[in-house]
């Protein structure tokens, strides 16, 4: 359930293990229009496995987190006021500026279906990373990991919304990496979801639409397991040492868009592999409240 009260809100509900988590949301100042974006909502996990586990006491991560905890993580929308949609996400030290495009039309081969479309870009800034990275306009081309990102977060969103109920148009995704450290692709799914439903409740809003085609929220998250411990939410010194690093897609009924699963050093069992996506589960769970409290969705 929901509290509202003069010090912001808070999200109390079971997380996935066997004891009960409650989840502050604060309430602070942000960038955008204070009648549209009332709120920029901040959550940081508190679940936690059981202590008597042997991954809770034979493992430490360098900050100090559960096997099963997420990094901290924040959604500010209205950051850019601009865009019909904008959130800038932050997952600890990961921040993807999300900014959503509502443009009239469709590519050639939907004309005339009276279906709708919904696409991504994806670029790191050049210090997004520890030493400067070239932007790939200065290549000449995009990369193949930037393709397949992108190609990733189109997906992801696409699953989730009504195309004829949208209509000709065109929804176009920028996610734009600001400073990396693991999972920007997850942190650009989750924040463009958010920019995105700002962006079709702006349509209703202004009477293009009878009501949003967003079906339900789409979020990601990383897993993996390191030195033979299955981990939440992966670091980039984390994600740069796993035995297996796992990519999950999951929409909020629970439903599975898209898996990313890689043995980087010998490979998984089916068993593992079942654990890798209940931690998953459990982590995205607590996105999934992150999400709707910031679009204020009960």
């Amino acid at each position: 359930m929901y509290l509202a009260g003069l010090t912001g809100l808070v999200c109390i509900f079971p997380s996935w293990g066997s004891s009960f988590g409650s989840f502050p949301f604060r309430e602070t100042g942000q960038p955008g229009s204070p009648e549209r974006f009332p709120y920029n909502f901040s959550m940081t996990s508190t679940s936690a496995v059981d202590p008597g586990k042997s991954a809770a006491t034979t493992f430490f991560r360098k900050d100090g987190r559960a096997p099963n905890q997420l990094r901290p993580l924040t959604l500010t929308p209205g950051f850019v006021r601009t865009a019909e949609g904008s959130v800038l996400i932050s997952v600890e030290h990961t921040r993807v500026l999300c900014n959503a495009t509502i443009e009239n039309g469709v590519p050639g081969w939907l004309r005339n279906s009276g279906r709708g479309w919904v696409t991504a870009e994806y670029a790191m800034l050049p210090r997004s990373t520890v030493t400067r990275t070239a932007r790939e306009s200065e290549r000449g081309k995009i990369g193949g990991r930037t393709h397949e990102i992108q190609r990733l977060i189109g997906r992801s969103l696409r699953s989730v919304v009504d195309m004829k109920a949208l209509g000709e148009r065109t929804v176009i995704l920028d996610c734009d990496v600001i400073q990396a450290d693991g999972g920007t692709r997850t942190a650009a799914i989750t924040g463009a979801c958010v920019a995105l439903a700002l962006a079709l409740e702006a349509l209703v809003k202004a009477g293009a639409l009878a009501k949003s085609p967003l079906k339900q929220l789409v979020a990601a998250t990383s897993v993996g397991i390191v030195e033979g411990v299955p981990l939440l939410d992966l670091c980039y010194e984390e994600d740069s040492q796993a035995e297996v690093d796992m990519n999950v897609v999951m929409t909020a009924d629970g439903g599975l868009v898209e898996t990313q699963a890689t043995a980087e050093k010998g490979s998984y069992s089916r068993a593992q592999l079942g654990q890798l996506l209940d931690l998953a589960e459990g982590g995205l769970n607590e996105i999934f409240a992150a999400q709707k409290a910031t679009l204020g969705w009960s």
